[in-house]
């Protein structure tokens, strides 16, 4: 006994999104039309215009690495309504027929309400991910480099990583300088550190008595001045978040309200938007 099923979506589009090609497959109340595109801006606008041919209002893809965020831009544009889908949910929904491509299957699904849409932020609210990620790969490159002068000074045994806890801070740069100048002595450099130090100045002198040569000196002028750029490069991203962050509604309330737990300072609730 056959039962009918109940069509949510009588005009709808399942995608099969790679990175070259795109399978497309509309269903309509009468037919079924298949079509293959590229994946250029102009392919995606041949796309939008066949989707709206045939009155398709709605479309659903699967999440598929980074390819189906370009194809989710333009069909936004265009207006239409976008379901991006968990791959691994559709291989789970029973009922596929062997010869039924994926373009057909998600349409399908998509037709009679069978797809879990995944969760797909604003664009605003994508466009400040994209930032706070790449803000995120920065601040750990700027640590990595910062390990890299620390070794630096351990090959020349240059021992001062171990009485500064940070020698990227205003004494280590001002030690760190004078060590690449190479023109003043151990004493001399030691009385350049910040008044608050915590060590005694014969204690940084004896932390300054290495062997340093010109490559060390090279290397080290090289890391401090790519640890600047990408200060400067954070700081730039900071500022371009603050703009983002006013422009979406509440969102600035919401970063408030999680700074105001105790122990989370405004960078952890900042890394939420990761």
């Amino acid at each position: 006994m056959k039962h009918d099923v109940e069509v949510l979506h009588p005009y709808c589009c399942g995608l099969d999104v790679h990175k070259k090609v795109i399978s497309a497959c509309i269903l309509t109340p009468t037919k079924k039309q298949r079509k293959r595109f590229g994946t250029m801006t102009d392919d995606l606008n041949e796309l939008v215009n066949w989707l709206k041919e045939y009155c398709v209002s709605i479309v659903a893809m699967e999440s598929t690495g980074v390819y189906w965020k370009p194809v989710y831009n333009v069909l936004e544009e265009a207006g239409l309504e976008i379901q991006v889908v968990n791959a691994q949910h559709i291989k789970m929904v029973p009922g596929r027929k062997t010869d039924t491509t994926d373009a057909e299957w998600i349409a399908t699904l998509l037709r009679i309400g069978l797809l879990k849409p995944s969760f797909v932020p604003s664009r605003r609210e994508r466009e400040l991910r994209d930032l706070s990620r790449y803000r995120l790969a920065l601040v750990q490159e700027r640590s990595r480099e910062i390990q890299r002068v620390q070794k630096i000074l351990e090959s020349a045994n240059i021992k001062i990583g171990s009485l500064i806890s940070d020698v990227n801070n205003m004494s280590g740069r001002l030690m760190l300088q004078a060590i690449i100048k190479g023109k003043l002595t151990p004493e001399e450099i030691s009385t350049l550190g910040h008044a608050n130090l915590k060590h005694s100045p014969e204690e940084y002198t004896k932390a300054l008595k290495g062997r340093v040569n010109a490559v060390h000196q090279r290397l080290l002028s090289m890391q401090l001045t790519h640890i600047d750029e990408l200060t400067q490069r954070i700081v730039e991203l900071d500022n371009d978040l603050e703009t983002i962050i006013a422009q979406i509604p509440n969102f600035k309330e919401a970063l408030e309200l999680i700074d105001s737990i105790p122990g989370v300072g405004r960078q952890s609730s900042d890394d939420y938007t990761h």
